[in-house]
């Protein structure tokens, strides 16, 4: 088969479509024919070589995939391989495509469902009416947060450059805050402050967030986009009876993502077969031009998913 590699020496900036050995499907594993998969910020830090595949990992990027079973349509979450014309996943990560959505469009559901419902509904316990702060809204996670959010019955803020906030307020943000011009923790205090934020950038954001946050708030980090390494002030946070809690998807043992599989499908899909929450699919890119669509989210052109589509 054909899939994207990353050639060891090739360098940060090089992707390859390749021939590599077809996959085979161990124990309680299953075999997908790829349709298409989807670009997360991971798989351009798995390219840059700061985000090795957890051991047994396919060594190809790509972390969820939409395409055929023995002829029956399914999306997955995986921890690899999903750059790629077939994959071998584990059955109890499979997810059947929700009613009124194109194959495709199914492969931007898993890796940010599964995400966002782990942090913010299992996490954070975020509940209607409490306020939910969604940085980075234009984003995969951001556009997906945002409509759980409100299919939840939260108030949703969110920060995003001004160009993206008229289809963010369109997503249903209650709030838009331009992070380039706007302090987002002085305008979250003017609202009442957040009872939940949900967190992309890491160290740079650590203060503000803790400002951010309202009384008994929680802090749900799941990137470091601004660093790594900051000093957190206890006595602001046990002043706030706050909480904060840091998770990556990728790296949790299969029965945790079988357990968080089984969650979205019973909240999270409902949702979307009501038409409460639909995956916003920014672009499609033929699978072979993969490095094509990196340059796009690391660019920050796009509003939502950038789908990788094998070629017929």
């Amino acid at each position: 088969m054909r899939a994207i590699t990353i050639p060891e020496f090739g360098g940060p900036d090089v992707l390859t479509w390749a021939e590599v050995p077809d996959p085979v499907a161990g124990p309680g594993e299953v075999l997908i024919d790829v349709v298409a998969s989807a670009v997360n910020r991971a798989d351009l830090m798995q390219r840059q070589g700061h985000y090795a595949p957890p051991a047994g990992a396919s060594p190809y990027p790509g972390l969820e995939c939409a395409g055929l079973v023995g002829g029956e349509p399914v999306c997955a979450l995986l921890s690899g391989g999903g750059y790629a014309e077939r994959v071998a996943v584990p059955a109890e990560h499979v997810l059947p495509v929700p009613a009124g959505l194109a194959l495709d469009e199914a492969a931007g559901l898993p890796e940010v469902a599964c995400t966002v419902w782990s942090n913010v509904v299992r996490g954070a316990r975020l509940a209607s009416g409490e306020t939910l702060l969604v940085h980075g809204g234009s984003s995969g996670i951001g556009t997906f947060a945002i409509q759980l959010g409100k299919a939840l019955g939260a108030r949703v803020i969110t920060t995003a450059r001004k160009v993206k906030h008229e289809a963010l307020l369109a997503l249903g943000a209650d709030h838009v805050i331009d992070y380039s011009t706007e302090d987002f923790a002085a305008v979250a205090q003017g609202l009442g402050g957040a009872d939940v934020i949900l967190d992309i950038i890491g160290a740079s954001y650590l203060d503000r967030n803790m400002a951010a946050l309202a009384p008994n708030g929680r802090l749900a980090i799941i990137g470091t986009q601004g660093g790594r390494r900051a000093e957190l002030d206890l006595g602001k946070l046990m002043a706030k009876r706050g909480s904060v809690s840091a998770t990556t998807l990728r790296a949790r043992p299969a029965a945790e993502k079988t357990e968080i599989i089984k969650g979205v499908r019973a909240t999270v899909w409902p949702l979307v077969e009501e038409g409460k929450i639909r995956p916003v699919i920014d672009r499609r890119i033929p699978m072979p031009r993969a490095a094509e669509a990196h340059r796009v989210v690391e660019d920050n052109l796009h509003t939502g998913k950038v789908l990788l589509v094998n070629p017929a």
